[in-house]
């Protein structure tokens, strides 16, 4: 089993997006739980171009520290917007965004599906990072259609795909609850429509948990679509990324269904927001290592 950790570690201890300083920090603590593979973020257009600027110094700096990175996830929510211009101008960053996950040397390139453009009363979901278990109020806008998004996002993330192939690189989307693409049979209709064998999708075991999925059928319907696998747990009644072990997922079941349909790709642990965040990492990877070797995945 390889794995990783996420980036909602630094995001969890430093912001959202954490300073070009802590993301230096981060890693090395990343490194200090004994971590040798990791993800990296570029969030909205600043922060993206800041990790594009520096570069060369994050790359040296992981590897000085014997790290990898294996995942690049640049965070533009404009890639689904129905202004024509703004999408433009996201998928223009995107390209950006492979060109880093190709100078880190990543094997994949995520990104989510974002929040619908509704009117929120009051706060609104991912404003700033992950909050989990809240709730929310909207209005819709007596002109907006479904499916003129849904057109939308077909066109941005068959362009991902696409031009993510054109790189060597494979394009995942992460569903998370209050988004767009929010569970595994939303990422399905959408993967029919982009019709690309290079399009497939980030299995986070904590949001699809809270979204009542049955993880491992989750994992039947996807097969061979799921590229990257997010791991945290919860009891399913909200989107708690809580250590494994801490919740109600039946981890058995869905890494024994993981092995029927032949994935090797990272599992990458995606705890946030809990107390002595460092030991539910390392004891979150210390239950798979165990979890592996009983199942000889």
């Amino acid at each position: 089993m390889k794995i990783s950790c996420c980036w909602l570690y630094a995001i969890s201890k430093y912001g959202y997006p954490p300073s070009l300083q802590d993301t230096f920090r981060v890693l090395t603590e990343m490194r200090d739980m004994g971590f040798e593979s990791v993800e990296l973020e570029g969030v909205r257009e600043e922060n993206l171009m800041e990790v594009y600027q520096h570069r060369a110094d994050l790359k040296a700096h992981c590897e000085s520290l014997g790290l990898n990175v294996i995942n690049f996830c640049p965070i533009l929510p404009d890639i689904v917007a129905l202004d024509a211009t703004r999408r433009q101008k996201a998928k223009d960053l995107y390209l950006t965004g492979i060109e880093l996950a190709n100078y880190f040397g990543c094997e994949t390139i995520q990104t989510d599906s974002f929040t619908p453009p509704l009117q929120f009363v009051g706060d609104a979901p991912y404003k700033e990072a992950i909050k989990f278990g809240k709730q929310f109020g909207v209005k819709i806008d007596p002109h907006f259609r479904w499916d003129d998004l849904w057109a939308a996002m077909v066109d941005s993330f068959r362009f991902c795909a696409e031009r993510a192939k054109d790189a060597g690189l494979k394009f995942c989307l992460e569903p998370r609850v209050g988004e767009l693409i929010s569970n595994t049979d939303a990422f399905l209709r959408l993967w029919e429509h982009v019709g690309s064998d290079n399009f497939g999708m980030v299995l986070d075991t904590g949001h699809q948990n809270a979204q009542k999925e049955i993880l491992p059928l989750s994992v039947e319907k996807l097969g061979k679509r799921i590229f990257y696998l997010h791991v945290s747990d919860n009891d399913g009644r909200t989107n708690e990324h809580l250590s494994l072990g801490k919740g109600t997922i039946d981890w058995e079941g869905v890494f024994t269904a993981l092995k029927k349909h032949g994935y090797d790709g990272y599992v990458a642990i995606d705890i946030g927001n809990v107390p002595d965040i460092e030991k539910a990492y390392v004891e979150s990877r210390q239950f798979l290592e165990e979890l592996a070797a009983r199942l000889g995945v």
